[in-house]
């Protein structure tokens, strides 16, 4: 008979081992999967997890991927430890969007220095102001955040489709649903020449490195975590609920609204209703599969950053749908937070010899 017992004290061993457990796991599953589509399983797993580390171009495509999620994720990831639960940073991300692109719009053919900042300023303050809506809900009349912030993605994406149908549509478009193309001012500085990879790669690891003093070394680490992890304690020791509830808010939202910009800026370079590709969303995975570690969170992106390269190679070769790429990741998801059950407990094994 197998029990699920408690443990004494928690399996430092674990928690090395649960990452590397739920890699194999979903590893085996995904050549499960490749059986059952009768597909070679050897050429698969190049196609999906080896060929996107290969050439210029490909690993160029990873830093692009990597970077948005590194950025939102850092910024759930402060809310999450406070028991701050933004779900909505999809929502938030293309309002930075829209707010730092329409700035860059505006200021169409001005070729100036200043522009990307501003466009950036605009772009934290556009996500920061939709965040606070569910901060605001959530302090004044304790409505949930979870369900503010996942409702209002669907308003935002929405509110993308009416502004490129409308006030940011390209005049000289044809009247197809897109802004003009950014002028090389309003655009994302290149850090690898001859590919896509954007200056926004570098900014994501400084704001990891930020993020790790912040959690760290600073006093608002301290609140944040205390307020997650024991809220009565948090209030015993003077830390203001709402406050917390505010500021991890508004910096996943400022986050996620920077992120936007920088895809809107970057790799897509113009505004359009597809801009908004899942990231706010996968972000959350890619914070959990972290365990909410800044420092963890750099590579749990460029590993899910791996499946959306895979995902898109498998499309191409194997004539797979697009929806494997979600399946993966899911799966990992899955298998890593089962490991995690590991950490503080255990599996044992009792036999009945009476019978």
């Amino acid at each position: 008979m197998i029990n699920i017992e408690q443990r004494t004290d928690s399996s430092a061993k674990m928690v090395i081992l649960a990452p590397i457990l739920a890699l194999t796991l979903t590893a085996i599953s995904t050549m499960i999967i490749f059986l059952w589509a009768s597909l070679d399983v050897m050429n698969a797993f190049y196609v999906f997890y080896i060929e996107p580390l290969t050439g210029k171009y490909n690993l160029s495509e990873l830093l692009v991927k990597a970077a948005p999620l590194m950025m939102i994720a850092l910024g759930l990831s402060i809310g999450f430890r406070a028991g701050v639960w933004n779900i909505g940073a999809e929502g938030q991300y293309i309002i930075g969007a829209i707010s730092g692109g329409a700035v860059g719009l505006y200021y169409y053919n001005v070729e100036a220095t200043w522009l990307i900042p501003l466009m950036a300023f605009a772009a934290v303050l556009g996500g920061m102001g939709y965040a606070g809506i569910a901060a605001f809900l959530r302090t004044r009349f304790q409505v949930n955040e979870i369900l503010v912030t996942l409702m209002l993605t669907y308003v935002a994406i929405l509110f993308l489709s009416a502004m490129v149908f409308g006030p940011l549509r390209n005049p000289d478009g044809f009247n197809f649903p897109e802004s003009r193309i950014f002028h090389d001012s309003a655009t994302l500085p290149i850090i690898w020449q001859g590919t896509r990879a954007h200056i926004g790669f570098i900014i994501a690891l400084l704001f990891a490195g930020v993020t790790w003093f912040i959690t760290k070394k600073h006093m608002f680490g301290m609140q944040i975590k205390i307020s997650g992890s024991a809220p009565r304690a948090a209030r015993f020791a003077g830390f203001n609920e709402n406050k917390t509830i505010w500021y991890t808010l508004l910096i996943s939202g400022g986050l996620a609204g920077l992120a936007g910009l920088f895809e809107a800026a970057g790799p897509v370079g113009q505004l359009v209703p597809h801009l908004p590709v899942g990231y706010g969303f996968t972000a959350i995975i890619v914070a959990f599969l972290a365990r909410l570690h800044p420092i963890g969170i750099v590579f749990t992106s460029l590993l899910i950053a791996l499946t959306y390269m895979g995902g898109e190679n498998a499309q191409i070769t194997l004539q797979l749908p697009s929806s494997i790429t979600s399946v993966f990741q899911g799966m990992l998801l899955f298998y890593f937070l089962a490991c995690n059950v590991l950490i503080e407990h255990k599996v044992a094994f009792s036999f009945n010899w009476s019978k």
